[in-house]
C-alpha cells in the first residue's frame, strides 16, 4: 500500500461519491498507469464501472497479448485516472491562462476476469458508459473470446478546478 499524501490544493479536493460517480459517468476514457520494471508504461483505455461501498470497480476489455498483459501478469498494481470538464480560461498575460475541469485518480490491482457472469456484467457496464443502455445481448463466442481486467480501487480521490 502506498503512503497517503494530502492534497496541496485541499480547497480543491473532491471528497463527495455523488460527484465523483458524475465524474466517471462523464468520462470518455481511463488513464491505467503501469509499472513495467522501473519503467512507467501508460495507456488509455475505454472502461465502465460500478460502485459500491464509497469505491469504484473499473471494468476494461483487451487482447489477452501486448505489453499491457505482460506488465499486468508480473505486477497487477495500477493508478487510474478519469477527467473531464475541460475549459480553457485566458488569461492576459501567457502565465495566467488556466484550466477548469474535474478529475479522479485511484490506485487498484488489476485482475483478470475468469467467471463468465462477471466478465458479461464487466462488458456489460463497459457498453453502458458509451451507449448509455443496459439493452446489450453478447454472443457467446465473444463472451469466451473477450478478456475483461477489473480495476478495484483500495483508494480514490476527486479534484476539481472551476
Amino acid at each position: 500500500m502506498r503512503k497517503k499524501v494530502a492534497m496541496r490544493r485541499a480547497d480543491r479536493e473532491i471528497r463527495d461519491s455523488s460527484e465523483m460517480i458524475d465524474i466517471l459517468k462523464r468520462g470518455d476514457v481511463c488513464h491505467i498507469a503501469l509499472v513495467d520494471g522501473t519503467e512507467p508504461y501508460l495507456v488509455t483505455l475505454n472502461y465502465g464501472f460500478s460502485w459500491h461501498s464509497h469505491r469504484p470497480t473499473l471494468y476494461f476489455h483487451c487482447a489477452d497479448a501486448g505489453r499491457k498483459m505482460e506488465i499486468l501478469r508480473k505486477n497487477p498494481r495500477a493508478c487510474f485516472s478519469v477527467d473531464t470538464d475541460h475549459v480553457v480560461v485566458r488569461g492576459v498575460k501567457a502565465c495566467n491562462w488556466g484550466m477548469k475541469y474535474r478529475s479522479v485518480v485511484g490506485y487498484g490491482d488489476i485482475q483478470i476476469v475468469e467467471d463468465a457472469a462477471e466478465r458479461e456484467e464487466g462488458l456489460r457496464l463497459l457498453m453502458e458508459q458509451y451507449s448509455h443502455s443496459q439493452d446489450c445481448v453478447f454472443e457467446s463466442k465473444i463472451l469466451a473470446s473477450t478478456k475483461v481486467l477489473k480495476l478495484e480501487a483500495d483508494e480514490i480521490t476527486g479534484k476539481k478546478k472551476t
